[in-house]
């Protein structure tokens, strides 16, 4: 088991702590030169290393014909761990704990705002205003560890709306009337919910492109902060 640092937002922190969000959708750092390429996992190899990473391939005479070099999810396989990084501050070092404040969780009660580690883990100083981004967060600061369930590769648009709502997205068409257009030109509406999400991260662009993304399932490891 490996474990590894992913950031989200706010709102998806929130999302994961509530238990709305259980998968991730990130884009591949390898995409496909054409659109006869075909995403093949290795499942066994005479080196080991290899068995369970992936390569763009498309099918000709010989079988087979490997088009891009291996790579492999950079989020990790099935059982392997996820620490989620958020932005957050020390609120105080007292002798024995630093508690620690989440800016994700500002608005909820004191409780559910802070973390507390044991003094010897935390280097950092006390600060009063000051936020350490998500990107910056060290280990022993997580409040949030993740287990891979399920790890696959599909095109972006190929999201469903079941999918879409353990993305996080909770979009409701009931503040319009039923049958009206709106409704009916929204279609999907964590779908919907989820498109607007992604082009705020990545870009109106992005969506347009339709990628094709890591689709990473996990569920909460309880207890561990």
């Amino acid at each position: 088991m490996r474990e590894r640092g992913i950031i989200f937002n706010a709102e998806m922190v929130r999302a994961v702590l509530e238990g709305r969000k259980t998968q991730t959708r990130r884009i591949m750092k390898v995409q496909p030169e054409s659109n006869q390429l075909g995403l093949l996992r290795i499942t066994a190899s005479t080196n080991r290393s290899d068995t369970g990473k992936y390569h763009w391939a498309e099918s000709n005479a010989t079988g087979n014909h490997v088009r891009s070099k291996l790579f492999a999810c950079p989020f990790g396989a099935v059982g392997d761990r996820l620490w989620v990084r958020e932005a957050f501050r020390v609120h105080s070092r007292p002798t024995d704990v630093a508690t620690l404040v989440y800016k994700s969780s500002e608005k909820q009660s004191w409780t559910h705002q802070t973390h507390r580690v044991p003094i010897e883990k935390c280097n950092k100083p006390a600060v009063v205003d000051k936020w350490t981004p998500s990107i910056h967060m060290p280990r022993w600061a997580s409040r949030i560890t993740l287990e891979i369930t399920g790890v696959r590769v599909e095109r972006l648009w190929d999201i469903t709306e079941d999918d879409a709502k353990a993305e996080g997205c909770t979009f409701e068409a009931l503040r319009f009337q039923p049958g009206t257009r709106e409704v009916e030109e929204m279609g999907h509406t964590a779908v919907y919910q989820f498109g607007g999400l992604w082009q705020s991260i990545y870009g109106e662009e992005s969506w347009q492109a339709n990628p094709w993304v890591w689709v990473i399932e996990f569920k909460r490891v309880e207890g561990d902060a």
